[in-house]
Formats: C-alpha cells, structure tokens, sequence
C-alpha cells in the first residue's frame, strides 16, 4: 500500500479534522520533525491529504489512509507500512492520536482498536483528545482514559490525555454561532456570565504535537485551556469591537437552547446534553485557567481577540461586500 520507508511513523486519526489537521500542519512544517511519515486517517479526504503534501517541502511525507471506526477491517490499513518495509530496521507506527467517533458506543471501539494497535502494529503510545469537563472513569472518553491510565500503570503503554475546554473556533466553523452572528448579529447560550478559558484548536494541536513525539513518555493527562477567562457576553463585545457592529449575547433557558440546537438538526439527546454543559459553565465549572501550554509547548497561547482579528471576513452578513 505505501512505498518502503525507513522513517517511523504517526497515526492521527480525524486527521483532516479540527484538531487533526491542524498536528498534521505542525508536524509536516517543523524542520525538527521530518523523519517522521504521517498518517492522515480519515473516511475521506484524500485529496485534503495531498494538498498538505504539497504545501511542504521539507523531507517529510504525509499519506492518506481509509479509516472507518464502524468498519473494522479498515483498522488494518495504518498498519500495512511497517508490513511493505524492506528495512533491517522496520518503520512502524510510534504514536497514535485518538479522537472519538460520534457514537454512543465510542469508548467500546477505541478500546478495542487500542488492543489492535498493540498487538497488530506494536505501538506503544497513545495521545487521546478527551475534554475538560470528563474525569478519567468518567462517560465515553472518560473511560477511555481510564484504560489508557492503566494499561500505563502496568507498562503495556506510553499514553497522554489532552482535556481542552471549549474551542475558540466554534465560532468560526459552527453554523449554529456562524448563522447567528452572521444573519442576527448575535450569539446564544445558556451561560448567563459564566466564564471559560476559550482555547484555539491550534494550542491543543500544538500540545499534542510534543505529547505525540516527546522521547519521554508524557503519561499525564493534560488540561489544556486558554490564557484568559470570557463569558459569552465578553465574546459578543470582542466581535463588535472587531466587525465594528454590535453582537449580543442572548442569554436563553436550557429548555430553549435545546430546541434552537434541534432546529439545526442536532439530535435531541445531543441537545439536552449540550444545554446541560451550558448549565454547568453559568455554575462555574470552567472558571480556571492552566500553564499547560506555555509549558508543554515553550509558546504562550492565543487569545480569542487575536482569531477574531485573523478570520473577521467570515462574520459579514451575507451580500455585504
């Protein structure tokens, strides 16, 4: 499947997702990591792979694998490599970046695909993006991270667990905040002036860069969070200060997020799960901070202002030149 190479290798799974795409960019632009092949694991999206490819130059090599969750007999595929290589020394997977299927059963089938990762292609480490609000034993990732923390207790594995807060690009890339401020100039939630520590995407690729091809083993798991605490009101007046129109803040029961969340098309379980963590940011519960990027990256982390600046052309009402 893949040409013979000596070079070992990193699976990133969702890798042409939010986060994943953003590691395949580190990992394919720093000088510092171009020994390694990278595996951009995905049911589609090849040719997001390819372009990648091309926009660097620098002696590494990204290619595209099919990966299914709910297919099985796509897990095989990562592996092929280290089975293609001549080498004395095979190339292999050192790292695996995991990131959850939408189902319900997701912790069930990252278990099950660690098991096959370790007994297939021998990988020893493994770094999960899990989030800030689930404990380890916790629901879904929450599981997960607990199988990883122990399997490490008993030496079988490398791991590390990034639990970032809420992104900053949500406000970029999902049509429910996109439409609204957009088309109304507003933003929903049922927050009230609770606080979170926003994060980039970029932060926690950057993160799971290190955790991924640190030499030492992390074996921690990581809360990774902005440099500055924002209520969604505080976010409505960055917004009108940089689009130079006022945004709001509306501030609505559970009862309504959830329906206005349905009639985006979110499942209605979903829905009340999503209201419910909105409950738990107006109690407080993301009222924090953490070093835990200047101090795993080396790199202070980005402020909501400076990706509002960066991308302001994605808020202007539709027809407006």
């Amino acid at each position: 499947m893949f040409a013979p190479t000596a070079q070992p290798a990193i699976l990133v799974l969702g890798g042409t997702g939010k986060v994943g795409s953003r590691i395949v960019r580190q990992l394919l632009s720093s000088p510092s990591h171009s020994d390694y092949t990278i595996l951009v694991a995905s049911r589609n999206g090849s040719s997001d792979s390819s372009n990648l490819q091309q926009q660097h130059n620098n002696g590494a090599r990204v290619q595209h694998v099919p990966f299914d969750w709910h297919n099985p007999d796509t897990w095989r595929n990562p592996f092929s490599l280290s089975t293609t290589t001549s080498t004395t020394t095979p190339a292999g997977i050192s790292a695996i970046y995991l990131i959850a299927p939408p189902s319900l059963d997701a912790d069930v089938l990252m278990t099950k695909f660690i098991d096959f990762a370790r007994e297939r292609g021998g990988v020893r480490r493994f770094v999960l993006q899990s989030a800030s609000s689930i404990e380890a034993g916790g629901p879904a990732m929450g599981k997960v991270h607990a199988y990883l923390e122990g399997l490490g207790r008993e030496g079988e594995v490398e791991w590390a667990v990034l639990k970032p807060t809420w992104f900053q690009q949500n406000f970029v890339d999902q049509p429910v905040h996109l439409k609204a401020i957009k088309e109304e100039s507003a933003i929903y939630s049922a927050t009230g002036e609770g606080k979170i520590p926003w994060v980039s995407a970029d932060d926690i690729a950057a993160v799971a860069v290190q955790a991924l091809t640190n030499p030492s083993p992390p074996n921690t798991d990581y809360m990774v969070l902005g440099p500055e605490l924002l209520s969604y009101g505080e976010i409505a007046e960055i917004l009108t200060e940089v689009l130079g129109r006022r945004i709001v803040h509306v501030d609505l029961s559970a009862a309504e997020l959830e329906k206005r969340h349905q009639s985006f098309g979110m499942p209605e379980d979903y829905a009340k799960m999503i209201s419910a963590m909105d409950l738990s940011i107006r109690a407080g519960a993301e009222n924090r901070t953490s070093d835990v990027v200047l101090r795993v990256t080396g790199e202070r982390p980005r402020k909501f202002r400076d990706l509002a600046e960066s991308v302001n052309e994605v808020w202007e009402p539709s027809g407006r030149v």
